[in-house]
């Protein structure tokens, strides 16, 4: 299949490129490198500079793609409340041109890079798909609003799409070649690594009174290499598959913070100083995925996800990128929009 994807120099979206080319499928790429980063996409893979939400942008997609993974967002928690409206607009209205451009253009369907945030604070866990969606950030709710988009799409114009609600995305690919780098970071490991590899004094936990085996808050970690494996069951299930569908993606287990700091300790072999701070607006005191569906219907079970193994291979890539991607080499010269 030839496969665009929006947000394909990100953090997953680099990871569901390689796993696409390495299944033998052809991709192109649309990122405005906001948070991505060049030498994150393959060379031999077209990089288009720009927005998802550009009509101009996607008309320069080089032929007619038979689908789009859509993984272009902006995805901080924290910022979301602070910066609704920035949300709002990429998360939400480049969404929506971009969904008015597939159906324009008669393209097959769409896979959502979703999240756990559209749960909210929910009563019961594991959280399973019929877990009432009552997103407390602003974040959750632009990926629940898209999340509906695509179901509304469907029923009217006969759109197939997947909304992906993943849970907490770590480890980086086990050749060294992909990880996560982005500045500032937003999720809990790369700031842990940060501390372990000297970049930062201590780590700043935001809450330490939850209801948890030690007070700090809960959230399940899945690799991303197995979020990556998920986009390719789903983009297998669309092929045969009218309609539209959500699924979560997560282990089922979850971590505390503090149990993620102790095991990044025994991995990294550094103190890894903390600190505790006031619990941050939005932040909902545990997230623990159900993935029965996911199993169940697109043959997914996670390989790669146990924390120790996430953090290794997050570890690692942190050791041999130590400035990130500024330190790769500079790809071959690509087209784009700039």
């Amino acid at each position: 299949m030839y496969v665009l994807v929006t947000g394909g120099a990100g953090y997953v979206g680099a990871n569901v490129v390689r796993s696409l080319i390495d299944a033998g499928h052809r991709v192109c790429v649309v990122d405005d490198l906001s948070s991505g980063h060049r030498t994150a996409v393959p060379a031999g893979v077209e990089l288009i500079v720009g927005s998802c939400g550009d009509r101009a942008v996607l008309d320069a997609v080089p032929q007619q793609p038979d689908g789009v993974m859509h993984m272009a967002a902006k995805c901080s928690v924290a910022e979301s409340m602070q910066h609704p409206r920035s949300y709002y607009d990429v998360n939400l209205g480049q969404s929506v041109s971009l969904l008015d451009w597939i159906i324009d253009r008669s393209v097959g369907w769409i896979i959502h890079s979703s999240t756990a945030a559209v749960y909210g604070t929910p009563e019961r866990m594991p959280i399973d798909e019929s877990t009432a969606a009552q997103p407390v950030n602003a974040y959750g709710a632009t990926k629940l609003a898209v999340d509906r988009a695509i179901r509304y799409y469907g029923s009217a114009y006969g759109l197939r799409g997947v909304s992906l609600r993943y849970f907490n995305a770590a480890g980086a690919r086990s050749d060294g070649s992909l990880g996560e780098d982005k500045n500032p970071a937003s999720n809990l490991i790369p700031n842990v690594l940060a501390v372990a590899s000297g970049k930062s004094d201590r780590l700043e936990i935001y809450g330490n009174d939850y209801q948890s085996v030690d007070g700090t808050a809960v959230r399940d970690y899945v690799h991303v290499v197995d979020l990556a494996a998920a986009h390719l069951a789903a983009m297998q299930r669309l092929a045969s598959t009218d309609g539209t569908a959500v699924y979560n993606l997560g282990t089922e287990t979850g971590s505390t913070v503090m149990q993620v700091v102790e095991a990044a300790r025994q991995v990294t072999d550094h103190p890894i100083p903390v600190r505790a701070a006031a619990s941050r607006p939005g932040d909902p005191p545990a997230l623990i995925a159900s993935a029965a569906r996911a199993r169940e219907e697109l043959g997914w079970v996670p390989v790669r996800s146990d924390l120790t193994t996430m953090l290794r291979d997050a570890w690692a890539w942190h050791r041999s990128h130590p400035n990130g991607y500024a330190a790769s080499a500079t790809p071959p010269t690509r087209r784009s929009s700039e």
